[in-house]
């Protein structure tokens, strides 16, 4: 074997040991509690407002994608990253009342918020590792997190270009993709999430009785969370992701 192509190989080999045993050793020391899952936990959250606070390893991947974005003439700015239980409550309910307001049943209000909207306590947001983002550096429309001005002629499309060929070299990937086949919340190429910690977290995530949890923190709605409606929505909304997020 040739001196580059063995030492290239051995680089590979090498890295790809390098993430397994990161993936491995996440897994194996976190144990994330229940307050952490569901967003009424900050401890490994830092950052001090709506648009920074991020999980601490979040936070420093981020640093390093927004510079390397930067270069490429692309300002990376987040729209949101964590959110709290008690804000993701407040956006749930006030849709929630409106809905029912204008006339629609509690679970058509509900099926109808869970479209773009997570119920509060089973949002990746909570876990400090996802976050929607846009570029600065050109003209913002009025709604900024919409399909259409990520593709096509739209202002972010040099963004969406760039995070499609450098995004997973960071460790972000996106969440709710445009597959034709996937179910759940509509498509989102705004949203990216921080897989070195994000994927131990949804594994610790999927052990909990999300019901129960529904249930005891007295959301609004909640007494049409049917088993049923609990078991689609787990498949559907929280595991029909990006594969790569799994």
């Amino acid at each position: 074997m040739k001196r580059r192509k063995f030492i290239t190989t051995s680089l590979k080999g090498g890295l790809a040991i390098s993430l397994a045993s990161h993936y491995s050793f996440v897994s194996f020391q976190e144990k994330y509690t229940r307050n952490q899952l569901i967003g009424k936990d900050e401890s490994s959250i830092v950052g001090n407002s709506y648009t920074t606070k991020m999980h601490k390893e979040t936070a420093e991947a981020f640093d390093k994608m927004k510079a390397a974005a930067a270069k490429e003439n692309i300002s990376i700015e987040l729209v949101s990253a964590y959110r709290s239980f008690d804000r993701q409550k407040q956006i749930f309910e006030k849709k929630y009342k409106r809905f029912t307001t204008q006339g629609l049943s509690p679970i058509d209000a509900i099926r109808k918020i869970i479209e773009y909207s997570t119920i509060p306590g089973t949002s990746r947001h909570h876990w400090g590792t996802d976050i929607d983002i846009i570029d600065a550096n050109v003209p913002r429309p009025k709604n900024v997190l919409e399909p259409q001005h990520f593709h096509g002629n739209g202002p972010f499309c040099k963004l969406k270009d760039w995070l499609n060929i450098h995004a997973e070299s960071f460790g972000f990937f996106e969440v709710y993709t445009d597959n034709p086949n996937r179910k759940g919340f509509k498509y989102e190429p705004w949203h990216f999430s921080y897989a070195l910690v994000s994927k131990p977290m949804l594994q610790e995530y999927k052990k909990l009785d999300i019901k129960q949890i529904l249930q005891e923190e007295k959301i609004e709605g909640s007494m049409y969370f049917t088993d049923e409606f609990i078991h689609q929505y787990r498949i559907e909304n929280i595991l029909d992701i990006n594969k790569k997020l799994l």
